[in-house]
């Protein structure tokens, strides 16, 4: 399916790199690296040049942490939204949030993308992708409010309800207005989820594939990782790439991720085995 996300398009066998950008002091991976807007702006340049195809900027700390409001978050991404689709042209903007107020303004400064991490919160989110032309991502949460942790939650199959929940999601946007092209599903590991749930959506990610919706996955550093491992967050590279494999190989469009070029290569490398990229040169044993 080829995707179209906002102003740009890409074809059906693409693999796209999502390099997260946090305007926010206290991100559980980055602890602020990218709280200054030059900073921030700086790392853009840099994941730009290593390849992404798509930024995705975050004014709100995932997890718990200080209220962040909605003027607070707009101050925190919209100006800087603005800057990067001046500097940066050809770079897919997305914008990490799950109010409509959020979205509706950055839509305005050249945003193509609404990362709606918190699953349909804000049901109006839609409608905006929709008014802008704007792609969407339709995540499944089990009905979390935002930034809340998951607590002994349960489910009697969670594949089959992530698989529910956002197949609803994206086929709500497209009856709201947002072209079928531009709608995108993620399974959100971690988010309303033990660390066996995130095992069982990993092992199990071609049930979602199979929808034919196209899967974005949000894998790096995170906690479903480092419990198996048992690794903090500055450890958890050869985890993240261990799991980004096994859902490259089950058909993953979309990576949400801090280490652009290593994911790249896992990604790239596991769809030549497979048979869906040509090697980038093969001279061995025919020169």
């Amino acid at each position: 399916m080829t995707l179209r996300l906002g102003r740009h398009t890409f074809p059906d066998d693409a693999t796209l790199m999502m390099a997260i950008v946090n305007r926010t002091p206290d991100s559980f991976y980055d602890r602020g690296a990218t709280w200054a807007e030059d900073r921030a702006f700086d790392r853009v340049a840099e994941v730009v040049d290593e390849g992404a195809e798509i930024v995705d900027i975050g004014g709100v700390k995932a997890g718990q942490g200080p209220v962040v409001d909605v003027e607070e978050e707009q101050r925190r991404v919209v100006a800087f939204v603005r800057r990067v689709r001046a500097a940066h042209p050809g770079v897919v903007i997305s914008v990490d949030t799950w109010r409509a107020e959020v979205a509706r303004a950055v839509c305005e400064e050249g945003a193509d993308l609404l990362n709606d991490a918190w699953g349909g919160y804000d049901p109006r989110l839609a409608e905006v992708a929709a008014s802008y032309g704007a792609a969407l991502v339709c995540t499944h949460t089990g009905g979390m409010t935002p930034r809340s942790a998951p607590h002994r939650v349960a489910y009697d199959d969670v594949v089959d309800a992530a698989v529910r929940a956002t197949v609803a999601e994206a086929e709500r946007a497209v009856a709201l207005g947002v072209d079928r092209a531009s709608v995108l599903v993620d399974p959100a590991h971690d988010f309303g989820k033990t660390t066996f749930h995130s095992l069982e959506l990993t092992r199990r990610l071609c049930e979602l594939t199979a929808t034919g919706w196209p899967v974005l996955v949000s894998l790096s550093n995170k906690d479903f990782v480092g419990e198996t491992l048992d690794v903090p967050v500055g450890e958890r590279l050869v985890g993240t790439l261990a799991v980004t494999a096994l859902c490259a190989q089950a058909g993953a469009r979309v990576y949400r991720v801090h280490d652009v070029v290593p994911t790249r290569q896992v990604v790239d490398m596991v769809r030549s085995v497979t048979g869906h990229r040509p090697p980038a040169r093969a001279v061995r044993g025919l020169a």
